[in-house]
């Protein structure tokens, strides 16, 4: 049945037939261009925003703004585009040894080629990691080594062309940065690495897609993705208080925003306080810290987590966190907690001791309920909403009834960041089966570390790639299917906003019947508050078990 869906997909990204069936191909890979229509690309970025960039957010670093469309023959790029290219790469070889290092020592042994879920969802030879990185090595080998400029294709290299730009734009915005093939390469080698460098280097030329640069610049500006006003952002959370009331019949009064002194700084990815299913995680965040009694408080004016500068440029990137330590200072907090987001995780856990530098204004996190001192964030002085809450649960500090997620027999989706970024395996896990009867995991080779993607990550979450994106969240949709079929699964839960996007999109295709939900909002089910009217309902509103009809 899968298979049958796939086939009946529109979009084919190459020319060359044979790279589809599985037939012996008639001409290298080099050879075959990337062919653009309507549904296997993004948007590029509207002028306006990329002028605001060039002027407000890092001038410089994002190319000239203008307006073009990648189905034109004439992407109107600089005339010394070359020049930019070549020197684009020479910076980024002195700046990042990493680089360097995935540039020369990769053996095309193949070991990445099946782990990747767009290759396995497209069929497509250019999104094998290993290839996918070639699109790019080619060139270095042919500007930066002897045997490339000796020898040419026999030493994989090729000149730089402007079908290669549009080759690397195609294939880097088929990738989602997801590391699992790194899991598998014998050499280490991060793909994700080559994708982040190949995606900074088109974005010199004024390369890029809207998805990913209008909320970036919305984050510059607001504080948040959606480029909310803080009296906007202050609204809609707490309007979400009513619902709480409603369901539970408690009215909450400790939300509070931009209070200085307060123990905590509680940051969130915005879209839990716009969109479902995240607002229903934001009332577990609220119904938990109201459960508790913690002393924190939200700021409007960095409201967002999310960091989508991990998709453009390592200078965005440093930029964009940096804003959310500047408002810890500024609130005068001990500490960061942050919510249910995973690209955010990614950038504290891997970027930020480099990147920011020391955190020397914050304390090491301790939980004001435990006693706890989380050591792992000794230097990020940040702890992840699901580390904070499995330390409750392991101290017996909450009034639980399981039942009420009864009507949920829930599987558990290890969002790439937080599982392969920081190690984020088992606290959620934790969590999920101290507040829930009904708890299956998906098979082994697709969950924790080898985790297979949401298919739609780093900024690939837009409409306009919708078959792009349901053939890369294939390999996830066939795991959930199993559950599903073998143990009646009904809740996909996960820790991630991006996540929650995309999977409600994945499930509403492969796996209708599967509903989509933050491990806080199922918290936020389950605990027992004071004050409370019996309950029927959970925080969407949906009957509890026993309750239908």
């Amino acid at each position: 049945m899968a298979d049958t869906k796939v086939e009946q997909m529109s979009v084919n990204v190459v020319k060359e037939p044979s790279l589809m069936t599985g037939a012996v191909p008639t001409k290298d890979w080099m050879d075959v261009p990337a062919v653009f229509k309507p549904g296997n690309y993004c948007y590029p970025g509207k002028p306006s925003i990329m002028e605001y960039h060039n002027n407000h957010t890092l001038p410089g670093l994002f190319g000239e703004a203008r307006e073009f469309a990648y189905e034109d023959e004439d992407w109107k790029l600089p005339e010394n585009w070359k020049e930019i290219i070549i020197n684009g790469i020479k910076e980024r070889l002195d700046k990042f040894r990493s680089f360097k290092v995935y540039m020369d020592i990769c053996v095309r042994c193949g070991a990445c080629a099946d782990k990747c879920h767009f290759f396995l969802g497209t069929g497509d030879p250019k999104n094998m990691p290993v290839l996918r990185a070639e699109l790019l090595r080619s060139i270095y080998r042919n500007e930066f080594t002897k045997a490339g400029k000796m020898l040419g294709r026999l030493a994989g290299a090729r000149e730089l062309t402007i079908d290669v730009i549009k080759e690397w734009f195609m294939y880097f915005y088929q990738c989602t940065e997801c590391r699992r093939c790194s899991v598998f390469c014998p050499y280490g080698i991060d793909t994700a690495e080559i994708t982040m460098m190949g995606r900074e280097l088109l974005h010199l030329l004024g390369i890029n897609t809207n998805w990913i640069m209008e909320p970036a610049a919305n984050s510059n500006r607001t504080g948040n993705h959606m480029g909310l006003q803080p009296h906007t952002f202050k609204q809609n959370a707490e309007f979400l208080l009513d619902d709480i009331e409603e369901v539970t019949g408690v009215r909450i009064n400790s939300l509070n925003f931009n209070r200085k002194g307060a123990e905590v700084l509680f940051i969130i990815p915005s879209a839990d306080v716009f969109a479902e299913p995240g607002i229903f995680t934001f009332m577990g965040y609220v119904v938990l810290f109201d459960h508790i009694g913690l002393d924190y408080t939200i700021s409007t004016y960095s409201s967002e987590g999310g960091n989508f500068g991990l998709f453009t440029s390592n200078e965005l990137m440093k930029k964009l966190n940096g804003k959310m330590y500047a408002e810890a200072k500024r609130l005068g907090v001990k500490w960061i907690l942050g919510g249910e987001c995973g690209h955010m995780w990614r950038v504290i856990h891997q970027y930020m001791d480099t990147m920011n530098g020391p955190t020397d204004n914050l304390e090491i996190p301790k939980s004001p309920l435990t006693g706890t001192v989380f050591d792992n964030a000794a230097t990020t002085k940040m702890v992840h909403i699901s580390e904070f809450t499995a330390d409750l649960v392991h101290h017996n500090k909450l009034k639980i009834d399981k039942s009420r997620n009864d009507h949920r027999t829930v599987t558990f989706h290890d969002s790439c960041n937080p599982a392969r970024a920081m190690g984020l395996l088992e606290e959620p896990r934790t969590v999920i089966n101290a507040v829930c009867n009904n708890f299956y995991d998906m098979p082994e080779n697709t969950i924790r570390e080898s985790t297979f993607c949401c298919g739609s990550g780093t900024g690939l979450n837009t409409g306009e790639i919708m078959d792009i994106r349901m053939r890369g969240a294939l390999p996830r949709a066939n795991a959930v299917k199993y559950v599903k079929e073998k143990h009646g699964v009904n809740t996909l839960a996960c820790v991630c906003a991006i996540d929650r996007a995309t999977l409600t999109s994945m499930n509403e295709y492969w796996n209708p019947e599967v509903e989509v939900a933050g491990i806080s909002e199922l918290v936020g089910n389950a605990l027992i508050m004071d004050g409370e009217k019996e309950r029927e309902s959970g925080l969407r509103f949906e009957p509890l078990a026993g309750t239908e009809g």
